[in-house]
């Protein structure tokens, strides 16, 4: 906070104005003053960064101090003020702190209450900041204490989340699948003001059409075969809280229109019924396909994508993050343990160097899956090479994004840098570990090869080549 304070005083008296900015100067106070609304108001639109409080008269020429009152909460100004009247009435005095003000004081001005009261308006101003700086840190806290990951992609992620969990904002969380998009929707949901309500989860790529037309809106009895009885839909039992709508992409164009209606006006019917029934809830939607592609083939609407596109949260895939792996490790290796009670399992540096030279096409989950089957092959020992069992990642995409690359002119010493890690990181694997036996089937001295693996391994980490082919921000 600055070390001197900034007051605004509105009042349409010049006597009153100059007695009371003489007071608050002499009391250690720098002043600004305005003879009605308008100029009060201009001066917040202009400077409002380094008005710390405001005297604000109730009767003005132009507009009633309400109305300022009011203005100021509408724009969500952190501006503490205190009301003056020479009229005071009980409604009036309702009405002003209903709209957040501090205080309220009636004419004639007593100096030494109004520098009481400044005093200690200014100290809880103070307090209130610190909590809030404090809370904003803890809740920063927690969202790192639940996702794992400090990689510069990451601390973007986080920041976010910081930014949007406290608003009504729907979210679209899009990424592969395994990235943690459940995870992220779960934190922003306890992070909001509605952490104290349900958050319903619906995955709208586990059921047919029906059944999730069925899911997410109810249906009421006999409305089709094994309809025995009404049954209340996500939405309804969502109510007050957050639903949670993953692949959303997958929905049918039926099922997308319904879900519009639900944005556009929080109304919808349950299967077979013609009641109109509300809900109050926060959506935020996840998928792992490329929604602006699937609106340009006609697979998924427009309209509905521009009103579930509102805070895009991108997730990276774990290969555009590989520095983040040895926490990651150490995250599984802690949760996973070979019995309850025994310390975590610990990992080799070679068999560390192997998880960080793959391409884990699975992601996180794949990772975290990886981990717990090779604390059960290592039976909580230490975690060597062979206990890590990766699938091959050379695939059909890769060879297709090979050709993509020739295609966009990729310099031939980046497609066969990248061919060479595919080849090293395919024999590794295909020999569980064992150096000497990848060596042979590449034609290569273990020591050779060991050289390349090193090599290859400190160029992705530096560089951290994406499956396009293009370079990555550390």
């Amino acid at each position: 906070m600055p070390d001197r304070h900034t007051v605004l005083i509105v009042d349409d008296d010049p006597p009153i104005r100059e007695m009371l900015s003489d007071f608050l100067q002499e009391e250690g106070y720098d002043t600004v003053v305005a003879n009605d609304g308008a100029s009060a108001l201009q001066v917040l639109r202009q400077s409002a960064e380094r008005i710390n409080l405001a005297l604000l008269d109730m009767r003005l020429p132009d507009v009633q101090g309400l109305e300022i009152l009011r203005a100021v909460a509408e724009k969500g100004l952190d501006l503490p003020i205190i009301v003056m009247t020479a009229h005071g009435t009980s409604s009036t005095a309702i009405h002003s702190m209903q709209l957040g003000a501090y205080d309220y004081l009636t004419k004639p001005i007593d100096l030494n209450q109004l520098g009481l009261t400044i005093r200690r308006l200014l100290e809880h101003h103070a307090l209130a900041q610190q909590v809030k700086t404090l809370q904003s840190k803890l809740n920063e806290y927690l969202i790192r204490e639940r996702i794992v990951g400090s990689s510069p992609a990451m601390q973007e992620v986080y920041k976010l989340i910081g930014r949007v969990a406290a608003s009504e904002a729907i979210v679209l969380i899009c990424g592969e699948t395994g990235t943690g998009k459940e995870l992220v929707a779960e934190v922003i949901h306890e992070n909001s003001a509605r952490a104290d309500q349900a958050l319903i989860k619906v995955n709208c790529a586990a059921l047919p059409e029906t059944l999730l037309e069925s899911e997410l809106f109810g249906h009421e009895k006999g409305s089709f075969t094994g309809a025995v009885s009404q049954r209340k839909g996500r939405f309804e039992l969502a109510n007050g809280g957050t639903i949670f709508l993953d692949e959303v992409g997958e929905m049918s164009p039926s099922t997308q229109k319904k879900l519009l209606r639900v944005l556009q006006f929080g109304e919808f019917q349950r299967v077979g019924g013609s009641e109109t029934l509300y809900t109050d809830v926060r959506v935020i939607a996840a998928t792992n396909k490329n929604l602006e592609r699937e609106v340009e083939e006609g697979r998924f609407r427009d309209d509905l994508y521009y009103r579930l596109n509102v805070i895009r949260i991108t997730m990276p895939p774990l290969r555009e993050r590989l520095e983040d792996i040895p926490l990651l490790t150490a995250h599984f290796l802690d949760r996973h343990r070979y019995r309850p009670g025994l310390p975590p399992t610990k990992i080799s540096e070679e068999a560390l160097q192997l998880l960080m030279s793959y391409s884990w096409p699975g992601n996180v989950r794949q990772l975290e899956n990886t981990i717990e089957r090779a604390v059960v092959l290592a039976q909580g020992k230490l975690i060597t090479a062979q206990h890590i069992a990766l699938d091959s990642p050379l695939t059909t995409d890769n060879l297709y994004n090979i050709t993509q690359r020739v295609r966009t002119q990729t310099p031939l010493a980046t497609i066969v840098q990248e061919v060479e890690s595919l080849a090293i990181e395919i024999a590794i694997n295909q020999a569980r570990g064992d150096h000497e036996e990848a060596a042979r089937a590449l034609g290569l001295s273990t020591k050779e090869l060991e050289a390349r693996f090193r090599e290859l391994s400190a160029r992705r980490l530096a560089n951290l080549p994406s499956a396009a082919g293009q370079d990555k921000e550390r």
